[in-house]
């Protein structure tokens, strides 16, 4: 459950939206990510936010925060009412977002959102695979009405045509960065093979360039979300693994306490 009861020292914002820098949204997105996968450490500490943000796995760009940084980013989202302070945990601070009231979302479009503002521009089958951690997503045509309902409250942009292989991102960068992410993709689009490949007769064991096979653009991009569905499958894999050894560790570690 990724939304615990808010203590009475919490009182959810009612503020919208807005524009955040780059270490804004890596802290505000691994807020939302620990909440789904690992609600046993959420709400957060300092130190594990800035773990969060620092880990190689499931970022781009890796960063290389210091504490002091995220708890500047913090202190400017909890100003932004996106982010609040939970009393309660001794001398410990410990944080919590308010993303489903601050972006005015759902549980699975948060998960679409968090993924979006961990790893920026990707293309929709990356996307799937990446959020179905968090949430149940069968498959793309389960993810569009999603990305849709996103794109209808402005939160998230189409960067390439419609179609397999489309790139989104989120909305929430500044200006600058929009205008900078824009021209990267601008006129990428469904290249077609040439006229006059379509009637070349293709000699036996002759190599033939890429090009004059039709594998365009949105044919890469599609193999490209198949490889990221499979390295996200292994990605998660390593994690269950992982989880499964602490908790052999766990329970011999208990054994030995009770002299067992």
């Amino acid at each position: 459950m990724d939304q615990p009861p808010v203590e009475p020292q919490a009182t959810p914002p009612q503020c919208r939206w807005q524009p955040l820098g780059a270490i804004d949204r890596r802290v505000i997105g691994v807020l939302a990510e620990k909440a789904k996968t690992t609600p046993d450490i959420y709400p957060m500490s300092l130190n594990a936010i800035a773990a969060g943000c620092n880990q190689k796995s499931n970022r781009a760009p890796i960063m290389q925060l210091e504490p002091a940084d995220v708890e500047e980013s913090l202190d400017r989202l909890r100003g932004l009412g996106a982010v609040g302070l939970v009393e309660g945990y001794g001398r410990v601070q410990k944080y919590r977002h308010y993303l489903y009231d601050w972006l005015g979302v759902d549980k699975v479009e948060l998960a679409v959102m968090t993924e979006l503002l961990l790893r920026g521009d990707q293309t929709v089958g990356e996307l799937r695979g990446r959020a179905a951690r968090m949430e149940p997503i069968a498959d793309l045509a389960a993810l569009q009405p999603v990305v849709d309902s996103l794109k209808a409250k402005r939160l998230v942009m189409a960067l390439t045509p419609e179609g397999r292989g489309r790139v989104v991102s989120h909305a929430l960068y500044k200006p600058r960065e929009i205008e900078a992410l824009k021209a990267k993709y601008q006129g990428q689009s469904v290249a077609q093979p040439p006229p006059a490949a379509q009637d070349r007769p293709i000699q036996p064991g002759a190599a033939v360039p890429h090009e004059e096979l039709g594998i365009d653009t949105a044919i890469r991009r599609e193999l490209a979300d198949l490889r990221a569905e499979v390295a996200q499958v292994r990605t998660d894999f390593d994690e269950l693994r992982g989880m499964h050894q602490r908790l052999i560790d766990d329970v011999r570690t208990l054994r030995d306490a009770l002299g067992g």
